[in-house]
């Protein structure tokens, strides 16, 4: 299957090209229990090849070290024990030209593999480990995101990507433009002859009222102007845990920002290292209360993921992702109704991440994949811009606890129509 072994080998070098010119030390620390060091990561999408595909599935196939199914684990119950996700970091071994040993052990094996006629089942498999490293991609690059963000040197995990100009104030924020879809039932989730997650299905219908979506996402122009108004000292905009997070890890504005050192303007820790803040690109790095709270005080709300999905299933999944090389959200400057629907930042809608009607997960331990998630998250749309193109639809859903703002996060106003 050349095609197949093409996409294989596309996607594990582009894994290897988001840690390039890193080092063991870069790749090894872990800044916070929900982030993961890039070794790790490294390490985890070869060992779900390993685990799901080729131990079950190729009898001839050498394990590389018995040792990785506990310390590559993350959260499979039905694989095993597995090192606490907490202190990934203290693993200073195996160091990272092992982790590298490993993940070409694995491509040689997978590609021999590949080379061969695969069943229905074991496709499938394949596709979804594929999708799976995509994810990881992106975990790889806001972790180090955040990770680089706690030095005081404010390194560059990426240097060289874009650098936009500097902002010094807020101009007064224009007024949102608003697109109009009316009553209709619609059909949610993705087909079930192309790929998808399992939590993209089952396809369903979904009644809608008539509704407004804003042309664009919320943008830091727009979230300087609810800093100033006291956003973030007034209780009554917020939900009742949001304010406690408010309270308790002292917000005062998004992740990241920090002010000029002249005190005149803002500016912003990116995968480029500190760089000034553009006023008209989307806002990131924000919670879900965040979104609701900057929601409630404009006298708006998120959309529901029905709504998001119903607005962009027409269009084409176009926009800033990784492989732009930007690494950070940009002002749009494309025509259309609805604008950055796709790429930039995901973008929180109202939904709790629950089932589909009919869902069922699936046996074994992929059935852990999402499905053992369905509480207490809230559903993200549309991907970032350190998202690859290719990983991503109108119907995918991510999702996160509603206080995590590590990454490319943001949002796009809804109203009633």
């Amino acid at each position: 299957m050349p095609q197949f072994s093409d996409r294989y080998r596309h996607v594990r070098h582009a894994t290897l090209q988001s840690v390039e010119g890193l080092s063991d030390a870069d790749l090894t620390v872990q800044s916070a229990d929900f982030a993961s060091p890039g070794k790790w990561h490294l390490a985890h999408t070869t060992w779900f090849f390993e685990q799901f595909v080729l131990a079950p599935h190729e009898p001839a196939y050498r394990v590389f070290d018995a040792h990785f199914t506990f310390l590559f684990n993350s959260y499979y119950d039905a694989v095993g024990a597995r090192h606490q996700r907490s202190q990934r970091g203290l693993l200073t071994r195996p160091t990272l030209d092992v982790v590298l040993a490993y993940r070409r052990h694995v491509d040689q094996a997978m590609q021999a593999m590949l080379a061969r006629p695969l069943s229905a089942e074991l496709s499938a498999l394949i596709e979804l480990g594929l999708a799976h490293e995509q994810q990881h991609q992106e975990l790889i690059l806001t972790d180090l995101l955040h990770l680089f963000a706690q030095n005081p040197l404010r390194p560059a995990a990426r240097p060289g990507t874009h650098a936009t100009p500097l902002a010094v104030s807020a101009a007064p924020t224009t007024a949102t433009q608003w697109v109009d879809f009316d009553a209709c039932q619609t059909t949610i989730g993705e087909a079930p002859e192309h790929f998808h997650f399992d939590h993209e299905g089952p396809r369903h219908r979904v009644l809608l009222r008539p509704f407004r979506l804003a042309r664009r996402p919320v943008s830091n122009r727009d979230w300087l102007a609810f800093i100033d108004a006291g956003g973030y000292q007034n209780p009554s905009h917020w939900l009742s845990d949001g304010w406690t997070a408010v309270v308790t890890q002292g917000w005062q504005t998004p992740l990241y920002w920090e002010r000029t050192p002249d005190d005149l303007g803002w500016q912003h820790m990116s995968l480029a290292g500190l760089q000034p803040l553009s006023l008209d690109a989307p806002v990131a790095h924000v919670s879900y209360f965040e979104a609701d709270a900057y929601a409630r005080w404009v006298g708006k709300r998120l959309p529901t993921e029905f709504e998001w999905e119903h607005a962009s299933g027409g269009l084409p999944v176009t926009g800033n992702f990784v492989e732009d090389g930007m690494f950070q959200p940009l002002e749009s400057t494309s025509p259309g109704p609805l604008l950055q629907m796709y790429g930039d930042v995901w973008e929180w809608t109202a939904s709790p991440f629950t089932a589909y009607p009919g869902f069922r997960k699936a046996a074994g331990g992929v059935g852990e994949y999402n499905g053992k998630f369905m509480n207490g998250q809230y559903v993200l749309r549309g991907g970032s811009c350190v998202s690859p193109q290719s990983h991503l639809r109108a119907s995918y859903r991510n999702f996160f606890q509603p206080e995590h703002r590590w990454q490319f996060t943001g949002l796009r106003l809804a109203e009633d129509a």
